[in-house]
């Protein structure tokens, strides 16, 4: 097929691609405003900063000891995930109303490039309520590492702000509605193009040549129903009988 047969096929079944990319946008757009839930994310960060003495006792810091940090981050990231950590989280903050396995789920913990630098973030349907679990792990991760570890070498960088109002993380609607066109489109193309392919019928005198090789005689033109019943009524009027009516 030609383009211009392409063409005139997309054209020819217009309906069908507009009607399944309607649907699909309308029942995508529906279920995702129906069970829309907003998810908030809330963060903190903290800094693993052991440091040595000098001989005059002043703290000191070489590129040994920032290595051993960044070997510590990793182990810190372990231990906060486990019950050691957690547990104490919700002895500390039953107002939190979270169990060991919900907690644990919410949490997140990176170290970005091999840095020094932890950051802790939670989840939740609230963004106030994600401050203040974030907020709560980071004060028992200060408090609990120098106890578990012997060796005072966390400090809080920032905490998360409850009283802030920033957007949810998963606005993403439009961006499913967009999906939806693009899939939908392929597909009513697709469907266009095969009910094409399963149609054996001849409508060309090009389609005669090409399947049985036989040369066309005569061809009969299509004619339209209206322009049918424009004929016959024409026909009665003039074949019509008059009548008169005889008065007695």
């Amino acid at each position: 097929m030609e383009i211009k047969q392409y063409l005139k096929l997309l054209k020819k079944r217009l309906w069908l691609i507009i009607l399944c990319v309607t649907i699909s946008m309308a029942v995508t757009a529906y279920f995702s405003y129906e069970n829309y839930q907003p998810v908030y994310q809330a963060s903190t960060k903290l800094i693993v900063n052991k440091t040595d003495q000098d001989q005059q006792g002043s703290e000191t810091m070489d590129f040994g000891a920032i290595n051993v940090n960044i070997g510590l981050v990793e182990t810190y990231k372990e231990i906060i995930t486990t019950p050691a950590i957690m547990d104490v989280v919700i002895e500390r903050y039953p107002e939190l109303n979270l169990s060991e396995e919900e907690l644990a789920s919410k949490l997140q913990i990176f170290n970005y490039n091999g840095t020094q630098v932890m950051t802790l973030q939670i989840t939740d349907n609230t963004y106030e309520r994600a401050a203040d679990i974030v907020n709560a792990v980071a004060q028992v991760v200060k408090t609990e590492i120098p106890r578990i570890m012997k060796v005072n070498n966390v400090e809080l960088l920032n905490t998360a702000d409850p009283n802030e109002n920033p957007a949810p993380i998963n606005q993403d609607i439009s961006q499913k509605i967009v999906i939806s066109f693009a899939v939908s489109l392929l597909f009513a193309v697709g469907i266009t193009f095969l009910l094409e392919f399963l149609d054996d019928s001849l409508k060309t005198k090009k389609d005669i040549r090409t399947v049985m090789n036989l040369p066309t005689l005569t061809t009969i033109p299509t004619i339209k129903r209206k322009a049918t019943k424009t004929k016959k009524t024409s026909h009665k009027q003039v074949g019509e009988t008059k009548y008169a009516s005889i008065q007695q």
